[in-house]
């Protein structure tokens, strides 16, 4: 564990948009599947870090020092039915910082903050084989089902995704 890592709720963007930009940018060029397709372009990841933030979303920075090196978003349901659950998203951590215990920190605080705002049920999903399996799965999340062909990969091949859920 990097001793120089600190994770901060970031509550603006404005100061920070142009390294997540390049973070987001990265990770999708590097085959992440959250969402975008690869190659992004920077208008494209401005534009949704410039709309990330709403009241329910929290979103968390791991810093090293001055770098951004992940970021992960606890999405807060307010569905009335839903007011019990919340959703991980948009996890991320830069490649030059993987393996360093990061992702795992990242998900602790989200989890955390989960729990204060009475959360008992954590959702996500991931890209079937991606790494993040093992992450999530080590964190005690349960693999609730697989969906084939869900979604593009940022490389344009259909890929299934697992849906996981975890009690708190």
């Amino acid at each position: 564990m990097n001793k120089n890592l600190e994770i901060k709720e970031l509550t603006t963007i404005e100061e920070h948009i142009v390294e997540l930009s390049h973070l987001l940018r990265t990770v999708v060029d590097d085959g992440a599947s959250i969402g975008f397709l690869s190659p992004m372009d920077r208008f494209t990841a401005v534009e949704f870090w410039g709309d990330a933030l709403r009241p329910y979303v929290i979103l968390y920075i791991a810093w090293v020092g001055e770098a951004i090196a992940g970021t992960v978003q606890l999405h807060l349901c307010t569905k009335q039915n839903g007011t019990h659950r919340a959703e991980i998203a948009k996890m991320m951590v830069h490649p030059a910082f993987r393996q360093k215990g990061i992702a795992k920190k990242l998900m602790q605080s989200a989890e955390k903050r989960a729990k204060e705002e009475g959360r008992t049920l954590l959702i996500l999903d991931t890209v079937e084989g991606a790494p993040s399996n093992h992450l999530y799965t080590s964190l005690e999340f349960v693999k609730g089902g697989r969906i084939p062909d869900y979604a593009t990969s940022p490389f344009g091949e259909l890929e299934a995704t697992i849906i996981y859920y975890k009690h708190i």
